[in-house]
């Protein structure tokens, strides 16, 4: 959660996340120093200023102006704070970890599963097949939008900026299998990963991929949607 403070009175009392009320002292060509009451100034730099591009940063704030703001890097021993006015999301990359739980809100439903936001930067995503322990055809039948549900986070790419989820993981832990995406390797397909579980439970050796183009191409191509699928998803829930 982004952690608050209504009254810090020192550089100390201060955490990246915080949320704090300023007043603009200057505004210059590269951004604005912002009071916010704990004795020294922080830079609000012109990029942090909104999400989209600013030209001027008299465009959005001026000297005098009562401002919103969070803390972005605080430097105690150079005495320095960086302040944002974009709103930082409650997870960071570096803070979501395979293994963890979230409660999340479904915010899209596809074919091949759903997004949710868990408060990321971006949704996550739960692939039909890790929405229940049994088979799910349309996951329409399980989940809606709006709906709040409990994930487990199963990988991540930080590179990529995708997180894998799964709700099956909660249900059945035993037998999900758990993958972290490398970030220059394809994932192995559902099927791949059921029949790998069950060869190794035999004590039967795991033959190799069959190297067949049209498949590959296939796979490259529901990769391709997903990745169009996942732009387009951000986009809209960012603009909500």
């Amino acid at each position: 959660m982004t952690a608050e403070k209504s009254t810090p009175t020192t550089i100390d009392d201060i955490a990246p996340k915080m949320k704090l009320q300023g007043t603009v002292k200057k505004v210059d060509l590269y951004g604005a120093l912002v009071d916010v009451g704990i004795g020294r100034l922080g830079l609000l730099h012109i990029s942090q200023l909104s999400d989209g591009h600013v030209n001027n940063v008299t465009d959005v704030v001026t000297e005098g102006d009562e401002i919103a703001v969070w803390v972005q890097d605080v430097d105690r021993n150079k005495g320095r704070i960086s302040l944002t006015m974009i709103k930082p999301p409650d997870l960071t990359w570096s803070e979501i970890s395979q293994d963890d739980v979230y409660t999340g809100t479904v915010v899209r439903v596809e074919k091949f599963g759903a997004f949710i936001d868990v408060g990321a930067e971006r949704p996550g995503l739960v692939h039909v097949s890790e929405l229940a322990k049994g088979y799910v055809g349309d996951p329409s039948e399980v989940v809606k939008v709006n709906d709040e549900v409990q994930v487990k986070v199963i990988g991540v790419n930080r590179r990529k900026k995708q997180i894998d989820l799964s709700v099956r993981a909660l249900e059945e832990p035993e037998a999900t299998v758990h993958v972290v995406e490398e970030e220059d390797k394809e994932m192995p397909t559902a099927m791949e990963l059921a029949l790998r579980q069950a060869m190794e439970n035999s004590g039967m050796d795991m033959p190799r991929r069959a190297s067949n183009k049209k498949k590959r191409a296939k796979r490259n191509k529901r990769r391709d949607e997903r990745e169009d699928i996942f732009a387009r998803t951000l986009q809209q829930h960012s603009g909500e």
